[in-house]
């Protein structure tokens, strides 16, 4: 039998999760260090980062500034400037990955695969014909070619020039 490693992901299950009142998500946006956390955008109600676990290469999340861990607890302006955020993620994938299609979802509570659900975010995965080969379905490892600093900074600039 074959062994396949993916390192990077037993730093995450293994780490030692917070058991404080605000989620890591409310850390980083309180934080300034954009570049350390793969922010690559911020509005008024809401932020898009880089998954530093990802599914996939650009994998990106977006998430309100405040906490709340159900759909209906947000605001009207915050449900729409979610939705506005993800829309610009999408077109700045696909503008700099050029991706054949993607995954959008949100994990609502713990048995729905929710990894912080006290504060809900809302997943991008870009997807390519044939990405799902035997390194993903029987390896359980992910291929990334790109580091996610380099397309952080990519999404970034994106992100940030006029349309």
């Amino acid at each position: 039998m074959d062994v396949l490693h993916a390192p990077w992901r037993i730093e995450y299950i293994l780490a030692p999760k917070p058991v404080q009142d605000e989620s890591l998500f409310r850390q980083i946006a309180l934080s300034g260090d954009d570049e350390a956390h793969h922010v690559i955008a911020r509005r008024k109600c809401c932020y898009a980062l880089l998954n530093t676990f990802p599914y996939n290469g650009g994998h990106l999340m977006v998430v309100p500034y405040r906490q709340v861990p159900e759909l209906n607890d947000l605001t009207e302006e915050e449900s729409a400037e979610l939705m506005r955020l993800t829309q610009e993620c999408i077109a700045a994938l696909k503008r700099c990955l050029k991706p054949d299609g993607f995954n959008v979802g949100i994990n609502l509570g713990k048995c729905a695969g929710a990894g912080i659900v006290e504060h809900l975010h809302l997943h991008v995965v870009p997807r390519w014909n044939g990405d799902t080969n035997f390194m993903p379905v029987l390896g359980q490892t992910s291929v990334l070619p790109q580091a996610l600093t380099e397309i952080a900074a990519q999404l970034r600039a994106a992100l940030s020039a006029p349309s």
